[in-house]
């Protein structure tokens, strides 16, 4: 009797501790695809419209359309001249509350591949805590670095460097 009832046992408390959900809901975070394209699965969470964006946020005629706040060398600190920047944008999502965002802090060339990461990484959270100060919400806004992966030119020089020292914003449906 024995033989019988301990592996009956096992197998009914193997199956118990199954880890797959009821209903057979298998959503969850998005996958790294190593297909060529994307190299990361596009969430569209809060887009409109089919995932486009509206008109205000691509309208060159408006402050919305710009999505870059530059930064001094070795600063993270978000210069005077783009404060009516973040603000506007920290209204829209203030405003848009379906609407999330990625803001990605990138570097120049010059400085350990560390040291880039840590300082595109303050970058993207000096421009996440103002947004959040003016009243966007935190789960709105999300903050990465890449460091000097991404630049904007290509160059060697202060003028290429000064274009790399950035935080890029995008909108929900561009990432």
């Amino acid at each position: 009797m024995k033989r019988v009832v301990i592996p009956a046992a096992l197998a009914l408390l193997v199956a118990a501790c199954s880890s797959t959900p009821e209903g057979g809901d298998q959503s969850g975070a998005p996958v790294e695809s190593r297909a060529g394209g994307p190299s990361v699965a596009t969430v569209t969470t809060g887009g409109v419209d089919g995932g486009r964006l509206p008109a205000v946020l691509t309208d060159p005629k408006s402050i919305l359309s710009k999505r870059s706040v530059y930064f001094d060398y070795d600063s993270y600190e978000v210069k005077a001249e783009y404060k009516d920047l973040v603000t506007a944008h920290a209204k829209f999502l203030t405003e848009n509350r379906q609407f999330r965002m990625l803001i990605q802090g990138n570097t120049d060339e010059r400085g350990s591949r560390e040291y880039n990461l840590a300082l595109g990484q303050k970058r993207a959270d000096a421009i996440k805590k103002m947004m959040a100060l003016l009243g966007a919400r935190e789960d709105q806004l999300e903050a990465v670095s890449l460091g000097e992966e991404k630049p904007k030119n290509e160059g060697h020089g202060e003028a290429a460097w000064a274009e790399n020292r950035r935080g890029d914003m995008l909108y929900s449906g561009e990432f």
